[in-house]
């Protein structure tokens, strides 16, 4: 795994440790941060699900101001980790382990807890079985997250299998890419009702 351009193009960054994770290819990596270009310069960005955070990883690299890493997993938090060192972005980075359901809930019922600025890219990428056993959680977390979290002109990227499909709530797919067995979506806010 490596940074695909930017600051830190061609630097190896640790993979994931077994088969918990699934690291995107550079090929639909380097797709995507094409079509993101023009938002990623100062960009806030959360990283949810994020692995060992390639996707974090190649937005500060590209120049995005700050990301939040989110996951559960404890040994590709530890790479990440040493991808953060290794980089030297610590500054521009904070790693929020445990459960991301939980922490949204809570940063939505108790504001002082969440990133007073939001997010301008929010990157979504649960384990693909997410989709068919907690489907429910993610429709919650996507209503917590745009709730209070997504910037009113800003964008989630939700990948997942291509055979699984999931409207989240209040927002609405501007761009859909189909990489193999792999499902890129791109999605923005509703437009506010009259």
């Amino acid at each position: 795994m490596r940074i695909i351009a930017g600051e830190h193009r061609g630097r190896s960054i640790l993979p994931p440790d077994g088969s918990a994770t699934r690291p995107i290819t550079d090929r639909a990596k380097q797709s995507l941060f094409d079509v993101l270009a023009p938002r990623i310069d100062g960009a806030l960005v959360y990283d949810c699900f994020c692995g060992t955070g390639s996707m974090g990883l190649e937005a500060l690299s590209r120049g995005a101001k700050f990301a939040s890493f989110f996951d559960a997993d404890r040994p590709a938090l530890a790479r990440l980790a040493q991808n953060i060192t290794n980089l030297q972005v610590a500054e521009r980075s904070r790693i929020v382990a445990g459960d991301l359901f939980k922490w949204f809930h809570l940063a939505n019922t108790r504001p002082q807890a969440a990133n007073a600025s939001g997010a301008d890219i929010i990157f979504l990428d649960p384990p693909y079985k997410f989709l068919q056993t907690q489907a429910d959680e993610l429709l919650q977390l996507a209503l917590h997250m745009t709730a209070t979290h997504l910037r009113p002109d800003g964008l989630v990227v939700f990948r997942h299998d291509g055979k699984d499909t999931l409207s989240l709530p209040r927002l609405t797919a501007t761009d859909v890419r189909e990489y193999g067995g792999m499902t890129i979506e791109l999605l923005e806010l509703d437009a506010p009702s009259p």
